[in-house]
């Protein structure tokens, strides 16, 4: 039956998404565990506008993308290709889709994918990858026109070290090597402070300035990369993942429930909820004055000078978007469009 529907209906040569190749593959294999609630619940809430079936379908190849993105890029790009085919109208999709091609190094597809993903949702969150997938198709000049352009001051903080570091790339590939230098120099290349982004910042400025033959200043930045992720718990001094490896053959395998995760002297019975209620006024002042205290002294250890925990910049929720019908066109948002990263005469004929 599916490949009667298939054959009557017509290849659409407009559609460049690989999920719409006419010699593509079969969808590959999902793995038995997965269900598809494993997803976030923001992602969840993009999917709920497809049907029963189709929500599923694209939910199952999503997480198995996920499972294997740093395992196997080219794999998890061949799932999320899966979920597009049945999914392709919804801004989630299109954007696992070019994080899976960006990680496989399909830049062409990854940056048709982020520009998309752009469009339909009006964010700018993977406007470094796109800069980045445009230097990775051989263009570093329409790379440092994204970076230069106004709407990188859009960005958070991460996102605007990350543009830095890709137009540090581009100015290198030019052959450019001061500028990629000065590409880097930017207020949050402090040697002083850690962030989440300043190993890898720290990094590409050695390199910028072994390039340069200054290597005594590499060394000292790069001294700096140990202390930043020492200091941060990532890299080498990151914890280990912690393996069981005992027999769990007759482990219970209900569901947990809460006598088996709180404390009991946390758990009450019916006979006690009054008593509780009244201990739980005796000790709310006293616990109101031990938070306030707890939160001066971790303000005091976030502006400490040596040490600084790297900042955690919440992004933007997604905007929820309709399950279109095939032949719909992709919809615009207002402000998602910029002829700087949106349109290239050379893109998507």
């Amino acid at each position: 039956m599916r490949d009667e529907e298939n054959a009557r209906r017509p290849h659409n040569p407009a559609d460049l998404r690989s999920s719409n190749s006419p010699e593509r593959g079969r969808s590959p294999e999902i793995d038995d565990d997965v269900t598809g609630k494993e997803l976030d619940r923001i992602t969840r809430a993009e999917l709920r506008y497809l049907d029963d079936v189709n929500n599923e379908w694209v939910s199952k190849h999503l997480v198995m993308a996920g499972r294997l993105i740093d395992i196997d890029p080219q794999l998890a790009y061949e799932h999320t290709i899966a979920a597009s085919r049945r999914g392709g109208r919804v801004a989630v999709v299109r954007e696992a889709v070019g994080l899976a091609a960006y990680a496989a190094g399909e830049f062409a597809e990854a940056l048709r994918e982020f520009r998309t993903h752009r469009r339909i949702s009006g964010s700018n969150l993977h406007l470094p990858r796109i800069a980045d997938a445009e230097r990775g198709i051989g263009r570093p000049g329409k790379t440092l026109e994204i970076a230069h352009s106004e709407v990188v001051e859009t960005l958070d903080t991460n996102g605007k070290v990350e543009m830095a570091m890709v137009a540090s790339g581009a100015q290198n590939d030019l052959g450019d090597l001061n500028a990629a230098l000065a590409e880097l120099e930017i207020p949050q290349l402090d040697i002083n402070r850690a962030f989440s982004y300043s190993p890898r910042l720290f990094s590409a400025y050695a390199d910028a300035l072994e390039n340069l033959g200054r290597n005594e200043e590499a060394v000292k930045w790069r001294k700096q990369i140990s202390v930043a992720e020492e200091a941060l718990g990532t890299g080498e001094f990151a914890e280990p993942d912690i393996i069981d490896l005992g027999e769990d053959d007759e482990a219970d395998a209900r569901r947990p429930r809460a006598r088996d995760i709180v404390e009991p002297e946390n758990l009450t019975v019916d006979g006690d909820e009054d008593a509780a209620a009244a201990d739980t006024a005796d000790t709310t002042d006293g616990d109101e004055e031990d938070a306030s205290a707890e939160a001066a002294d971790t303000v005091a250890d976030d502006d400490a000078l040596e040490v600084v925990d790297a900042d955690a910049l919440a992004e933007p929720a997604e905007e929820l978007n309709p399950e279109l019908e095939d032949e719909a066109p992709v919809a615009e948002a207002p402000n998602g469009a910029s002829p700087a990263i949106d349109q290239d005469e050379n893109d998507e004929k």
